[in-house]
């Protein structure tokens, strides 16, 4: 059973940048109002393909507040804090709350071989000052710094508004992440969904994806929470026809931001995006492999 009301498909926001480089106030709109027409459960706003990474703080604050605007409290909106620091995670809670985020996403921070007791110490730090509750993200596959089950447990148990999860990873591991904290946490799995009908069945309340199918994904999910033996086989009908494209996309980061962005442009309708460099130039194979797993996802409603 779930903890709170949050549930179902967040997706992750591509961060579309115009010719100047800047972010593209009318790519970004067309995107969040294309996602809640597709039906998402919710915005999730600066993870991995968002591109947080390449941004200053000023331009995800610039995110944040654009995307917060465009959602109006029409959906839940999650936000991920990825500063490096317990005072920068704290002012940027402080400002997803302000904006209306319902939930922030805490990323650890980017310093390998610290003790997990200072992680805990860390993320407790961020959570004692937030308003909204909390989620951690945990991500062995692409980040180098996560907790383990137990720290988990200990996080939960010593800060109860943590109790949200994006879990990312194989889903015997995410399986065993929901066993072992006994249910301290609502748990999001990740990874584009490759995995998402088995990870709905192990406990999951939901999954945050890039949006390149968030149409299909919506619909997956609602099946799969029918819980009928013909929604099932409907839903995982579904998830066979996609995984191709979710497989390809998902090679790397940067090969997910080369073609799963442009693909994404597409589906919006958007007529040329600009990458943020450092970035991989796409091919003219790489795009004719996208377009062959996609070819039948037209352009997206808004």
């Amino acid at each position: 059973m779930a903890k709170g009301s949050f549930h179902g498909i967040y997706p992750m926001l591509y961060t579309f940048f115009d010719r100047a480089g800047g972010i593209d106030r009318t790519a970004m709109k067309r995107q969040v109002d294309a996602c809640i027409a597709a039906g998402a459960h919710g915005i999730a706003i600066l993870g991995i393909v968002g591109e947080y990474n390449k941004m200053d703080v000023r331009e995800r604050r610039r995110v944040l507040e654009i995307v917060a605007d465009d959602v109006a409290g029409r959906v839940p909106l999650a936000v991920t804090v990825p500063e490096p620091s317990i005072a920068g995670q704290i002012e940027f809670v402080r400002a997803a709350e302000a904006a209306g985020a319902a939930w922030t996403i805490l990323q650890p921070p980017p310093v390998k071989g610290v003790p997990e007791a200072e992680l805990v110490r860390f993320f407790g730090a961020v959570a004692e000052k937030a308003a909204a509750p909390v989620g951690i993200q945990n991500n062995p596959v692409n980040l180098d710094v996560w907790l383990t089950n137990a720290g988990l447990k200990t996080l939960n148990r010593n800060h109860g508004n943590v109790w949200l999860l994006k879990g990312e990873g194989p889903v015997t591991a995410v399986q065993r992440t929901i066993e072992e904290t006994e249910g301290a946490y609502d748990v999001f799995c990740g990874l584009a969904g490759k995995e998402m009908p088995m990870s709905l069945r192990a406990g999951c309340v939901g999954c945050v994806p890039a949006p390149d199918c968030i149409d299909l994904q919506v619909r997956l999910y609602d099946l799969m929470r029918r819980a009928t033996s013909q929604a099932e086989a409907e839903a995982e009908a579904i998830h066979k026809s996609i995984l191709p494209l979710l497989h390809y996309m998902t090679h790397s980061p940067e090969h997910m931001l080369c073609y799963g962005k442009r693909f994404m442009a597409r589906r919006l309708g958007l007529a040329e995006i600009h990458a943020r460099q450092p970035a991989l130039a796409p091919t003219p194979f790489g795009e004719r492999v996208a377009q062959h797993h996609g070819q039948d996802m037209g352009v997206l409603p808004v």
